[in-house]
Parts: C-alpha cells; structure tokens; sequence
C-alpha cells in the first residue's frame, strides 16, 4: 500500500537545481496546491515546482520516477473531483507559468498553446481573428487542466468536448520520455490514437505540457432565449424535442427553480422562479431568428411559457453569466458551505428519467440541492451542498451520489460526461466500465507509469 511521501532535503535540492529554484515548502502555497473546487478534505503537497518547459516537465519527472516520488500536475485548481490533490505528498508540479500561445492558424483554423493558458484569455486573443475556441466549462481553467480531464460544457452538443476538438499534444511521461501525438489534420488513421487516450487521462498516463486546438469562426449572429415549464420534466420532455427537430442550437441547458432563485439573489436578475430552459442560437440573422421562433413552438408544446429572445450582445451574456455563475450561486446560497456536483450523463431517451429519479432520491434526503445541465446531450449535474465543519456529512453524501449513479449506469448512462473520475467515483468507474475494460486501462497505466507516480490514487484504487 503506498504511503505519503515527504521529501528530503537533499531532494529538494536536487529538484530546485533542476529548474533554477522554483521550488517552494511555504505552507501558504503548499495550501493553495492542496485543494481544488471539490469537497474533498485539503491535502498538502511536500513541495510545489513551478515549470516553464516542456523541458523542465521532464527533467523532473525524471528525477521523481527514479526516487519514486508522486508527481501531481496542478493548473488553475477548478477541478470538482480531486484531482489535483497530492493523496499522497510528493511534489505538485504547478504549470500555470505556461501561459503562452504558441501559434495561431486562421486559415487552418488552429491554435498552440502550452498547458497554462487559460480559456478566457485565449478567447480574447484569438477573437482579434474572429475565431473562438468553443469548449465552455464555465470556469476559467487552463486549457491543459480540461484536456486532462476531457472537459466539455454548454455549447458540446454543436461543437464538442475536448475529445473533439484536441488535434495534436506534447506530453511527458513518467520516466521523462517527451511524445508529440496526433496531427494538426481533420483527419487521421496512422495508428493507435494516442491523442485521444491522454484526453480525459486525468493526469495519470502523461503530463500534457502543449495542445494544439481546433477553433471556429465567429458566428455572424447569436441570440439567446429562455422559457419556463410547469415541471423539471416538462422542460427535459421540451430539450429532448428540440434535438429531435433538428435545430442546430448551440446552447441548450436546464435550471431548476432553486437554481434561478440562486442565481437571481447571486447576480442581481428577476428571472421568475420556475424550472427554466435557456437556449443560444449561432448563425445568420435570418436562421437565428428562424430558429427561435421554431423552438418558441415546441417549449409551448410542453408547456413553455415567457419565451423570451434577444440578439443584444449585452442581454445574451447577462443571461449566460448568470447560468455560468449557478455554481458560486449555490454556494452563495448556503456561506460557509461547500458543494458536490454530479455529472451524469444518459442516452436522450433516457434523461427525463433519469432527472426525475434524481431529483426523487434527492428530495428524500437532508441535504439541500439543485438540478441543472447541458440537457441537450444528455449531461446534468446535481449540486448537493455540504458542510466542511461537519466532516461526517461527506461520506453520507456520497452515499447517496454513488446510489444515484448505480441508477444512472443502470439504464445505460455514465458516472461522469466530463468532471472524470479523480478519487470521488473509482468504484462508479468499476462498475461502469467492468472487470475486463478496468484491467485493460490497468495495464496501459502499468506500461506508461510502470510505478505510479502519476496522479497516484485517481481512477483507480
């Protein structure tokens, strides 16, 4: 069984000689790299290093595989299932630092960036070019913390996750060896697809140091629209018949009441109270438009009532911010408190379903809650708030995310669409996937990390 390991002197030594002395045993920052957004109890690393090379990454990671010390890769700490926590000391390898973009390809519709870079900051740069990156998981994370957990958001159901859309990696591995995987085409059938196994790896095959990216253009027109339902299951009914129709939203995501009440009190809106759709629509002026009246008619189908639509780019991002904001809201909700969030996702056939058990084996418990999601792909996430002062509460609530996930996996759903599994669902993993998948993800981890120093205590046991 592995145990914590502290780092001697002489190793610290040693590692800060290897990248000119960013290496540091404060406790404030030993803090900062010990807890991410999760409920997770904070765990401190032995020592944090600040990288500025893909060099440096292997140059370390070098040195940790020969002393058998835990190497954990950390970016912006946004993550909502352990991930960047050191279980079991050793160093937090902080490559924040690396926050340059390498290369912008407009014609191509490409971008290189190093493993620091952060969403935003890469939207505003690239938007001078009038393209923009579409993965959205509403934090502002660093573009290598989402490929590492294969990110997705809002606008996945017309652009795609971070499967989608990475082209090509650098990446470490354990022992140092640098890999360059994928190509900068659109398409690609030359071998095994290495790009895609280290997307959504959590950190524990590679430590991923530059990404190359798809992007799109600028939409020409972009409008935003929300309804309200009588019921949850009115409003996932209504989503699942927009898909159906054919109508290329780009956005289509689900609020219960307690979200809008959370996010009015957190934002300053008057939205009504009521189980909410909230839909954006990319395009031509005439096809938004089209399509806004075409979903205004199937929401009324299901009840839908207030439809509302605007194209003014001020409006549209008030209404979106709220939405990205439903996270800190709930916490706003409850001071002092700390949040859970699920995030199953099904078949579409399956989502009215599965939301509405959800939303049962909730109500039949203690904890407060609320019910949103990325509807139109099948994604919704359940925010179950806790109290870290009660320490006894975690496991309780687990519990109960573990028994709604046994249902979910039941009629053919998954324990995560993109949080990953980090050490909150190894056994909802196990299930999911089953002995004969585990043991072959079991062995590409031997024979990449053949002694586990790579995020040591994620995915598996």
């Amino acid at each position: 069984m592995r145990t914590r390991i502290e780092l001697t002197t002489d190793q610290i030594a040693a590692l800060g000689a290897l990248v000119d002395g960013r290496i540091s045993t404060n406790d404030s920052v030993l803090d900062l790299h010990g807890r991410d957004e999760s409920a997770f109890p904070p765990v401190k690393p032995s020592a944090v290093i600040t990288v500025h090379t893909t060099q440096e990454v292997s140059d370390v990671l070098k040195y940790c595989n020969s002393h058998d010390i835990p190497v954990v890769a950390f970016g912006a700490g946004t993550s909502l299932e352990g991930h960047v926590l050191p279980l079991f000391g050793g160093i937090s390898l902080d490559l924040s630092a690396m926050d340059k973009i390498l290369e912008i390809s407009p014609d191509d519709l490409t971008v290189r960036v190093q493993a620091g870079v952060k969403r935003m900051a890469l939207n505003k740069k690239i938007s001078s070019d009038g393209l923009f990156f579409s993965v959205d998981p509403g934090a502002d994370a660093t573009i290598g913390g989402m490929t590492s957990t294969g990110a997705a958001g809002t606008t996945t159901v017309r652009y795609g996750s971070m499967r989608e859309n990475v082209l090509k990696l650098t990446a470490v591995l354990a022992d140092g060896t640098i890999i360059e995987t994928g190509r900068e085409t659109r398409k690609l059938s030359a071998g095994y697809d290495l790009t895609r196994l280290i997307v959504g790896s959590e950190g524990t095959l590679a430590i991923v140091t530059e990404i190359t990216l798809r992007v799109f253009g600028i939409p020409e027109k972009m409008a935003a629209a929300v309804s309200r339902f009588p019921t949850l299951a009115d409003g996932v009914q209504a989503a699942i018949a927009v898909v159906r129709s054919g109508v290329a939203i780009a956005r289509c995501e689900f609020l219960d009441a307690q979200c809008i009440k959370n996010v009015n009190a957190h934002d300053g809106l008057n939205l009504e109270e009521a189980p909410t759709l909230l839909f954006e629509f990319h395009g031509s002026p005439r096809s938004v438009e089209e399509d806004a009246h075409v979903v205004q008619e199937i929401a009324a189908e299901f009840g839908g009532t207030n439809f509302e639509w605007t194209s003014e780019e001020g409006a549209r991002r008030k209404l979106w911010q709220a939405r990205h904001n439903a996270y800190w809201a709930g916490i706003s909700a409850h001071p002092g408190k700390r949040a859970i969030s699920t995030d199953a996702a099904v078949p579409l056939s399956k989502l009215a379903e599965a939301v509405a058990l959800t939303e049962k084996i909730l109500s039949q418990s203690a904890f407060p809650f609320s019910i949103l999601g990325h509807v139109a792909d099948g994604n919704f996430h359940a925010f179950i708030i806790t109290d870290p002062n009660k320490p006894e509460e975690l496991p309780a609530v687990r519990d109960l995310t573990h028994h709604m996930t046994d249902a979910i996996i039941d009629m053919g759903g998954t324990c995560t669409g993109e949080h990953g599994i980090g050490a909150g669902k190894i056994s909802s993993l196990e299930k999911e996937a089953g002995p004969g998948s585990m043991a072959v993800m079991l062995s590409i981890k031997k024979a990449l990390d053949p002694k586990g120093i790579l995020n040591p205590g994620k995915i598996f046991a």
